[in-house]
């Protein structure tokens, strides 16, 4: 059974879904009690003053004074010291269960010791890069090729991305079209061309600053599951030279922020087939956490290109690449044996020594040990007793998952609505800030999460670990 290979137990109803969640979106903002604020901030001002220390100093250096979105944590960073499994030390000493785990890629768990050891083997002998050939590219392609169903070809790259990037380049190459539809509210890099509808759908250049309108004045749009939208759009560029590929998350856009029916992805490869334009399944999230096979293998669908990122490498450096079709693939030859027009990619650090042995020997072990599923069932679990939590402290928040990606939707920033620009102008400020306190209150029970809203479980994470998380969040969720 497909269940026993994969993460998802079962396809969550997304029609019951987004009925909880527009009536979580109907009624104002329900944040956490001032009073309970304030002892959950108190944490951050006796608790953590080392990371305060560091992070205000950072902001001498470093724009905004961390070099990722995913370390902004309200009121202010936090530093992390060690991590281990299914838990972080920051640097002041505190422990905390792990539900970010990196953004998603460690679905062992944080710094798992297997892989940790060939990474120093790796070092010892040849240094993480030698800008020249190694065997583990080799070996890890070999692997992609054996778990992927739709990847005959696999090209190593730094980042999901780069790697967004050149599956854009090679399908325009392939096709000679220029028009790229995706999912509006999806997030598909930073790329100029793909921050259009970004986050939030209907959002165009909304988010555009320093982008000229040139960069993406071929990006297209669709909401969430209208395949009605998708074939109006795939008819209106027929007519004006046709479309190059249509991308996708195939969770929903966001990983599953706003999730799609089960029968979506399917539906959308009928209509790139109709239409002669390629399928791309952007699999950064979803490629090994929800199994092997990626989502892919679980719908039981074949993109014309798949893009990697941060499983690929078990969560160490440099984790990306492109994979697909052999005839379109080629065109990344970099003029060595391609067919057809080159479309050039470079990278210098790309499937570097220590990233391909890394992601080599992960793989292997997620195999081994069944990760994706136990990881899976971990976010059952939670998903499971936070909606019991929910119902039984009778408030309007909702939580669902797709196996160990998990969304516990308390403020629904991002389920806000562009085409009610009255309801967005009076709402979003308010409704982010509650998501920054959920995240902080959170955290100042020992839970780290992404933005409060979203929670990605590991192998690490055993009956104990989420039995003691959930007692944390519904710490929190009482004060609501």
């Amino acid at each position: 059974m497909i269940e026993d290979r994969y993460a998802i137990s079962e396809w969550p109803d997304t029609l019951e879904i987004y009925q909880r969640l527009a009536g979580l979106i109907g009624q104002p903002p329900r944040p956490i009690r001032r009073d309970k604020m304030q002892e959950y901030l108190a944490y951050f001002e006796e608790k953590c003053k080392k990371s305060r220390v560091l992070t205000e100093e950072a902001k001498i250096y470093i724009p905004g004074g961390v070099q990722h979105n995913l370390a902004f944590n309200y009121p202010f960073p936090i530093a992390i010291e060690k991590a281990d499994g299914a838990y972080m030390w920051d640097v002041d000493g505190n422990r905390y269960i792990d539900f970010l785990q990196a953004g998603g890629p460690t679905v062992l768990g944080s710094n798992y010791g297997p892989v940790r050891e060939k990474v120093q083997e790796i070092i010892n002998n040849s240094s993480p890069v030698t800008g020249l050939f190694h065997e583990y590219e080799l070996k890890l392609a070999r692997l992609v090729n054996q778990y992927m169903p739709a990847v005959e070809m696999f090209r190593m790259l730094g980042s999901g991305t780069e790697s967004v990037m050149a599956a854009i380049r090679v399908a325009r190459a392939h096709t000679h079209k220029k028009k790229i539809i995706k999912v509006g509210g999806a997030y598909h890099g930073w790329s100029d061309q793909m921050v259009f509808g970004i986050h939030i759908p209907g959002t165009g250049r909304f988010e555009a600053a320093g982008i000229p309108r040139s960069a993406s004045r071929h990006t297209q749009e669709f909401y969430p599951n209208n395949l009605a939208a998708l074939r109006r759009i795939l008819i209106l560029n027929q007519l004006r030279g046709g479309t190059a590929a249509v991308i996708l998350e195939p969770l929903g856009p966001e990983s599953g922020t706003r999730p799609v029916s089960r029968e979506f992805n399917q539906k959308v490869r009928e209509l790139c087939d109709e239409f002669g334009t390629l399928l791309i399944f952007d699999e950064v999230v979803t490629g090994f956490r929800l199994g092997m096979g990626g989502a892919q293998g679980y719908l039981n669908i074949k993109p014309d290109l798949t893009i990697f990122g941060k499983c690929i490498t078990g969560g160490y450096p440099m984790a990306g690449g492109l994979g697909g079709r052999r005839e379109i693939m080629l065109h990344l030859s970099a003029g060595i044996g391609g067919t057809g027009e080159r479309a050039y990619v470079g990278g210098t650090l790309s499937a570097n020594p220590l990233s391909c042995v890394a992601g080599y020997h992960a793989l292997l072990e997620m195999e081994r040990t069944q990760a994706p599923v136990l990881a899976g069932r971990a976010g059952d679990q939670l998903t499971k007793g936070l909606q019991e939590i929910i119902t039984r402290l009778g408030l309007p928040f909702t939580a669902y998952n797709h196996g160990s990606i998990v969304h516990l939707e308390t403020a629904a920033t991002m389920l806000l609505d562009f085409k009610n620009p009255l309801k967005i102008a009076r709402e979003l400020k308010p409704r982010k800030h509650m998501m920054e306190e959920m995240g902080a209150a959170f955290m100042s029970q020992g839970l780290i999460t992404l933005a409060g809203s979203r929670m990605y479980t590991s192998m690490a994470d055993t009956d104990d670990v989420i039995e003691d998380a959930l007692t944390r969040f519904e710490t929190v969720l009482a004060s609501c």
